[in-house]
């Protein structure tokens, strides 16, 4: 039996369905697969995403709402590296996520790459898009 390795994304706030929704809008090929429910009466009861598989291009993610407050959140040090088809699916992406994010590197050739942006998103996820 071999290994499966899935990016699993924790969000506070109540915002993983939000997110995931949003995430589905600017990949192309994306899909959610399942959503369950945190069960009425325990923490996280009101709505909130306890587990959700999604999958963006032909990558699968998990995902859920945290019921706790955290004094973490993501990080840039860990981003998601998006190799785009087209320089139109990069631009698109790119302006997609940086609407009410934050921008790093903003779409430009910095020689390694003929097109290359880095953006955290406002839900706070952080996104390398790159055109080969």
């Amino acid at each position: 039996m071999s290994q499966t390795l899935t990016p699993f994304l924790t969000f506070q706030g109540g915002t993983a369905e939000a997110a995931i929704q949003f995430y589905c809008s600017v990949f192309p090929q994306s899909r959610v697969e399942h959503i369950q429910r945190y069960p009425d009466g325990t923490p996280g009861g009101d709505g909130l995403v306890m587990t959700a598989r999604f999958t963006l291009g032909q990558q699968s993610f998990m995902a859920s709402d945290s019921p706790i407050d955290h004094d973490w959140d993501f990080t840039p040090a860990v981003s998601f590296f998006v190799s785009c088809e087209t320089l139109e699916q990069l631009e698109v992406a790119f302006a997609a996520l940086s609407e009410g994010g934050r921008v790093y590197m903003p779409l430009d050739n910095y020689g390694f790459s003929q097109r290359f942006g880095w953006v955290g998103d406002r839900f706070g996820v952080t996104w390398q898009l790159n055109l080969p």
